[in-house]
C-alpha cells in the first residue's frame, strides 16, 4: 500500500541550481513547495519560463497583448511561430476576392495599356475614316460612355483589391513582429544562460582552487 502511495520523482527533472536565476526565482516565488524538493520537473519549467516572459513584456500598466501572449506561449512550448503569410492569405480568399485581384492586377499592366489604347485606335479610326461615318461619329459620344462606364467599374475593384492588399501586409507585419520578439527573447534567455554556466564555472573553479591549496604540502 505504501508503495501504491509513494510517488516516484520524475526522472526528467532537473535541479533547480541548474535552472537560470530568473527562472529559478521564479519557481521559488510561485511554486515554494516545488522548489524545496530541488528538483524541477520539466513542466514546471514550462510554466515558470512562461510566467517569466510575460512579466517581461507587460506594458507599463500591467497588461499583456495577445501577440505578446502567443509570443510568450510560443517560447516556453518550444514551438516555431512563423505563418505563411500568403497562404494563409490566399485559403480565405473567396471567388469574388480572386476576381478582383486579377482584374486588378490585369488593368495595371503593360498588357492592357497596348490592347487598349489599340482598341481606342481601332475605334476612332473606324469611325473617322469608315464608310458613312461610322456608328459613332466624332465626338465619339458611345466611346465616352464607354469609358466612364469601365472607369466607375475599375474603380472600385481596385479599391477592393487595395483594402485586401492592406490586411494581407497587416497579416505580414503582424508575423514579423512575433518572429522578432521571439528572436530578440531567445537570444537574451541565451545570454542569461551563457551568463549563468559561467558564473557556476567560475565558482567550481573557485572551489577547486580553495580544495586544492587546502592540502596538505601544497604550498611546497
Amino acid at each position: 500500500m505504501a508503495n501504491i502511495l509513494h510517488r516516484s520523482p520524475d526522472s526528467r527533472a532537473v535541479p533547480i541550481d541548474s535552472l537560470s536565476p530568473e527562472i529559478a526565482d521564479r519557481i521559488r516565488a510561485d511554486e515554494p513547495a516545488l522548489a524545496a524538493t530541488g528538483q524541477i520537473p520539466p513542466d514546471a519549467i514550462t510554466r515558470a519560463h512562461t510566467r517569466y516572459i510575460e512579466a517581461l513584456l507587460k506594458d507599463r500598466e500591467g497588461r499583456l497583448s495577445e501577440l505578446d501572449a502567443s509570443v510568450a506561449r510560443s517560447i516556453a512550448e518550444e514551438q516555431t511561430i512563423a505563418d505563411n503569410t500568403e497562404a494563409a492569405y490566399d485559403a480565405g480568399r473567396s471567388f469574388g476576392d480572386r476576381a478582383s485581384d486579377t482584374i486588378a492586377s490585369f488593368g495595371g499592366s503593360w498588357t492592357f495599356l497596348i490592347l487598349f489604347a489599340g482598341f481606342l485606335g481601332c475605334w476612332m479610326l473606324l469611325n473617322v475614316a469608315g464608310p458613312s461615318g461610322g456608328f459613332d461619329p466624332y465626338p465619339f459620344i458611345l466611346l465616352n460612355l464607354i469609358l466612364s462606364t469601365i472607369a466607375a467599374v475599375q474603380a472600385p475593384i481596385i479599391m477592393m483589391s487595395q483594402r485586401r492588399q492592406e490586411a494581407k501586409d497587416r497579416m505580414r507585419a503582424r508575423n514579423d513582429y512575433q518572429v522578432n520578439l521571439k528572436a530578440e527573447l531567445e537570444i537574451r534567455h541565451l545570454h542569461e544562460k551563457l551568463d549563468h554556466l559561467h558564473e557556476r564555472q567560475l565558482a567550481h573553479l573557485t572551489e577547486l582552487r580553495h580544495i586544492l591549496e587546502a592540502r596538505p604540502g601544497a604550498g611546497r
